[in-house]
């Protein structure tokens, strides 16, 4: 675990469950080979498969980065800095709908296509809140709020306003 503190735990939809069942069990259907796999996917394999991997599902937003944690057999934990997030995508299509889920995908900088830097979060319950949680923790790391006193150049504006305020006072004064 990172040193950064988490702000905020993603909550995910158990409905992730049986989309997943559907969707791989589909995919399996698809070929010969795979046909009879579906049918014990279907039939049980499936569902422990959704409940552990649903188990072990995180993602936590901390101060500096997004952090994402998933796997049963192999785990793959992900972590971005929040400064590297360019865009966070919302995509909703008619089977998601279906569920009651989204996903949200996460494009970083200095990504190319192809490469497998990005990141995709299903399930995420209220994932357009979530969304803009992240887009406002990036944008207050990049542009921190500043103190008021303690910022040098706003000091010496105020020197300047001074002073010209005292050669206007003076060429008002001039006859």
């Amino acid at each position: 675990m990172t040193t950064d503190a988490i702000a905020i735990r993603a909550r995910f939809n158990p409905l992730i469950k049986p989309f997943l069942v559907m969707k791989i069990g589909l995919t399996m259907m698809c070929t010969v080979v795979g046909i009879p796999l579906a049918i014990i996917w279907f039939l049980g394999a499936g569902r422990w498969w959704a409940q552990h991997y649903f188990d072990r599902l995180e993602c936590h937003l901390g101060e500096r980065n997004l952090r994402f944690r998933k796997g049963i057999l192999v785990t793959t934990e992900k972590t971005i800095p929040l400064e590297n997030i360019q865009d966070v995508t919302f995509v909703e299509g008619p089977i998601l709908k279906h569920f009651n889920l989204s996903t949200l995908k996460f494009e970083t900088a200095g990504h190319s296509v192809g490469q497998a830097s990005d990141m995709h979060l299903t399930g995420i319950i209220d994932a357009q809140a979530f969304r803009a949680q992240i887009m406002r923790a990036r944008e207050t790391l990049r542009h921190p709020p500043q103190e008021k006193g303690s910022d040098e150049q706003l000091l010496v504006l105020r020197s300047i306003e001074a002073k010209l305020g005292e050669i206007a006072d003076l060429l008002r004064a001039k006859p």
